[in-house]
């Protein structure tokens, strides 16, 4: 029994001298595993947020600038004004077109009327004279509508180019350029409509005038009184005729 006892406490001691060293590299070899990962994310996640911070800083500050600011809000003056203008010209436009209209009614009303003069019996004729005058109210209403526009076409015209110098003032060069030719397109379609307006007028001016021609050689055939000599062997001329003659 004493033998027995002592080979099992032999055996158990050199068990735990064998056992001693390979725990002890174990925990070395497992504490070395954890700090080495450890140390990595600890490193990785402040340099990301390094390098995050100051970019987001550096970007606002730039986007805020008091240069960037004034060029932004001019930008917006420039879009503002020419919407304006756009809106204005339109409604110009419209208003010419429409007066040109009224103006080629008129026209064709004179035209009409010569051509059946001496045709007509008096009461034709006052019926005439009737739709002639309404034409005549009718493009004057025209013309003072779209005189009325073309001043406040006029005023978008200003706000716009005073709008394109602040831009090239502020360094908003390609806002200022935008503008301005912009301004340049509209100038030139209202050019044109007013042409066309001109040409109207010019064609009931010449209307107008041979309905007055007609109108005088009408008065002068009835004015003159049958012929019979005066002193000197002259003709007598009716009264009324020499008062229209000074009329004129």
């Amino acid at each position: 029994m004493a033998a027995l006892r002592g080979w099992v406490l032999r055996n158990l001691g050199s068990f735990f001298r064998q056992s001693v060293p390979v725990g002890a590299k174990w925990r070395r070899c497992r504490f070395s595993d954890l700090v080495g990962p450890w140390h990595k994310t600890v490193a990785v996640g402040f340099g990301v947020t390094l390098c995050a911070v100051p970019i987001a800083q550096k970007s606002e500050t730039h986007s805020l600038s008091n240069e960037a600011l004034m060029r932004r809000a001019i930008s917006m003056v420039t879009d503002s004004t020419s919407t304006f203008l756009s809106q204005t010209t339109y409604a110009l436009i419209e208003a010419i077109t429409e007066y040109t209209r009224a103006v080629y009614t008129l026209v064709s009303l004179y035209r009409q009327y010569t051509s059946l003069h001496g045709k007509m019996n008096s009461q034709e004729e006052d019926a005439v004279w009737q739709v002639i005058i309404g034409a005549r109210v009718e493009m004057s209403s025209k013309q003072e509508e779209y005189l009325k526009l073309e001043t406040t076409w006029m005023t978008a015209v200003s706000l716009s180019e005073m709008a394109a110098e602040a831009a090239y003032q502020s360094g908003a060069d390609q806002a200022s350029v935008n503008a301005r030719n912009h301004i340049q397109l509209v100038k030139t379609q209202i050019q044109e409509v007013r042409q066309l307006s001109q040409t109207a007028e010019t064609k009931l001016a010449e209307a107008q005038t041979e309905e007055l021609r007609l109108k005088c050689s009408e008065k002068s055939e009835e004015g003159i009184s049958p012929q019979r000599p005066g002193p000197g062997g002259s003709l007598l001329v009716n009264h009324e005729e020499e008062a229209y003659l000074r009329e004129d």
